[in-house]
């Protein structure tokens, strides 16, 4: 797989609705995980990851915004870089951690990836999702 940035956008518990909508508008494959997938406490809804991948080669993510954790629409977008080069990637992480706050360390998750996600000196999240080679 080759390397992709793409937005990823967080909602307040409508997540799944606007991926829908989005996935009507672009088609494609549409990929849904809810916090319950991943083991959340009984109670926890909404969607922990969705992924859009329409034809023409776009891709839009999105989620709820984690239980605790407040949403401030206008500041709800994150850039996602994802992909299989392990050394593109952490280079990406490097360089976008100059003067960064780093929120989550880039380690290996639950899910098997390895992943991190910070903010850079410009207020701008990121998400980097290096995948696990499947073979």
């Amino acid at each position: 797989m080759v390397s992709r940035l793409n937005p990823y956008i967080s909602f307040a518990g409508n997540a799944k609705e606007a991926l829908e909508f989005y996935k009507s508008v672009f088609g494609g494959s549409l990929i849904m995980n809810s916090f319950a997938d991943f083991g959340a406490p009984d109670g926890t809804e909404g969607i922990m990851h969705g992924m859009l991948e329409a034809d023409n080669g776009f891709t839009l993510m999105a989620s709820d915004t984690p239980p605790g954790m407040e949403h401030n629409p206008g500041t709800n977008i994150t850039i996602s870089l994802s992909g299989e080069d392990a050394a593109e990637l952490r280079g990406y992480w490097d360089a976008l951690g100059d003067g960064a706050t780093v929120t989550v360390p880039l380690e290996k998750q639950m899910w098997g990836d390895e992943f991190g996600s910070l903010i850079d000196k410009f207020g701008i999240g990121w998400l980097v999702n290096i995948s696990s080679p499947q073979g």
